[in-house]
């Protein structure tokens, strides 16, 4: 099907290369944009062609997060509402997550955020030198919560306490060892061809279940901890603080709670 937040190209070998192109808005995630990565990777999962998905993004930036339009949609949102677009996101992740697949994110320039989300549900991610990385919710006076199972799956808990409380912004050497990206490489797609040519040796099929294997012995991410991260972040969105950050954010100010 047609994407106009998305584009999807898979070569002779069977491999897709899934770009996030809204390069002008640095591939902020939109609503549109979410709809259209669940659908992808759903669509994805059901093709028996599609043998490895490489996950990058068009532009100076592989994700800077949340859209700001978004964000001033849930400014003004109910509780219910807020709840049932933090969902979508969560779904979206999901299914990536789980998409029986081998994923390879190829990762340049800014990663914030949901864009962090976005590397931990690969398999596993290279990025440039120039790649940054940051989950900058608490700078907002929000947390990093529908992203929180992916992040910590992917990291451990204890690296991603060194990062997600802080809101500091990280180089792509940081992010190797909080065991965000595998590799830091001069040429990405020459590593990223490396590790495609060993998947088009092996069995999709056997692929398939070794990845659902080791992901039910990982950290638990069904349903009740989706629902619990959603509930967390609308709670927090009705707090004074996030009030503060985003109000901060968008008149171009310090929050209150700064110390310089």
């Amino acid at each position: 099907m047609p994407y106009t937040t998305i584009k999807i190209d898979v070569d002779l070998r069977g491999v897709a290369t899934l770009y996030l192109d809204r390069p002008e808005k640095h591939n902020a995630l939109s609503a549109e944009m979410i709809a259209e990565m669940t659908m992808a990777a759903r669509e994805l999962s059901l093709n028996r062609d599609i043998r490895v998905v490489v996950l990058a993004a068009q532009g100076r930036s592989f994700c800077a997060g949340g859209d700001l339009g978004w964000m001033k949609e849930q400014m003004s949102a109910d509780r219910a509402q807020r709840i049932r677009e933090a969902r979508k996101l969560a779904e979206m992740l999901h299914v990536w997550n789980e998409l029986p697949k081998p994923v390879i994110g190829r990762v340049h320039g800014n990663a914030f955020g949901g864009g962090v989300g976005m590397v931990s549900v690969c398999d596993i991610a290279f990025c440039m030198k120039n790649a940054r990385f940051g989950l900058t919710e608490t700078r907002l006076g929000l947390i990093p919560a529908t992203i929180s199972p992916y992040v910590v799956a992917k990291m451990g808990e204890g690296k991603a306490r060194e990062v997600a409380m802080s809101a500091r912004i990280f180089d792509a050497d940081r992010a190797c060892a909080l065991n965000l990206v595998a590799q830091v490489v001069e040429d990405v797609d020459a590593a990223i061809e490396a590790e495609i040519a060993a998947y088009l040796q092996v069995s999709p099929e056997a692929v398939a279940a070794t990845k659902a294997l080791l992901r039910s012995l990982g950290p638990k991410i069904d349903e009740d901890v989706i629902a619990a991260t959603i509930e967390r972040l609308a709670d927090t969105w009705e707090t004074a603080d996030a009030g503060e950050g985003i109000n901060a954010f968008f008149e171009k100010r310090k929050a209150g709670w700064v110390r310089d």
